[in-house]
């Protein structure tokens, strides 16, 4: 298996990643079949699987529940083996998402993220957005923030998981790695793919899979085009089964 240059950030990713949202929370989720948080003894033979099957891309956030701190307490292997993903900008909390930009808060965050993670350093840190994408990387303080925590050492790089097209590119332009959303059924943001192939950035995709909603048949077909794709680095795809797991992987690793 072969893994893949995050860019220009000398990190080197599975094509496929694991998103963590399901190890940490079940409120005001898009899944289209609710779910139970998974115990640790599930949680350490989904990881461990993870492992086997040559996937090292783990996608967090602070706004998924515990997930940080179940990474941090339950993660198998040597911290060298995994590629770890986290977010500022957006926390859930009472069953509602609040959203900080700011430059003190996003510290906060990630001192606060790399105590949960159990690690001293993170390898990205991408802002959460909340659909205003331009606008916090033009006002909000969070960029100068995560520079800083970069010339620390605390996070290898940054990026922004975006929402617009215009965000987007203006996340390529500014920082090292870009999340955006591509799939079978919204394909608005491959020019965002685009500039980040061009700029040699990071490019990580979200909702591959279309969170859940994508029929089982058409699984090999919606990673086929993500990865036909110019510039994508991996694809984040959240799931607790194990069987989807090994799938997912076999299907994008053959």
């Amino acid at each position: 298996m072969e893994l893949r240059p995050l860019g220009a950030t000398g990190i080197w990713v599975s094509p496929l990643g694991l998103g963590t949202v399901k190890l940490g929370r079940n409120q005001q989720v898009k899944y289209p079949h609710p779910f139970e948080i998974p115990d640790d003894k599930a949680v350490v033979a989904l990881l461990s699987l993870a492992h086997e099957l040559g996937i090292n891309l783990l996608d967090t956030a602070p706004a998924y529940g515990n997930s940080e701190a179940r990474l941090g307490q339950l993660l198998p292997g040597l911290r060298e083996d995994w590629v770890i993903v986290s977010k500022v900008g957006e926390f859930f909390a009472g069953g509602q998402s609040h959203f900080d930009f700011s430059y003190d808060t996003t510290i906060r965050t990630v001192e606060q993220s790399l105590r949960h993670l159990k690690t001293d350093y993170i390898d990205a840190v991408l802002i959460h957005s909340d659909g205003d994408d331009c606008r916090i990387l033009k006002e909000e303080g969070v960029l100068d923030a995560l520079q800083l925590l970069k010339e620390r050492g605390s996070i290898r790089a940054h990026g922004m998981s975006s929402k617009t097209v215009a965000g987007g590119l203006q996340a390529v332009a500014d920082t090292d790695v870009v999340m955006a959303t591509c799939n079978l059924a919204y394909q608005d943001e491959i020019p965002v793919l685009r500039a980040a192939a061009a700029q040699n950035k990071g490019m990580l995709i979200k909702k591959a899979l279309q969170s859940g909603h994508l029929k089982e048949g058409n699984v090999e077909e919606a990673l086929r085009f993500i990865f036909a794709q110019p510039g994508v680095s991996g694809a984040i795809v959240g799931t607790i089964n194990p069987a989807h797991l090994k799938s997912n992987a076999e299907r994008c690793f053959s």
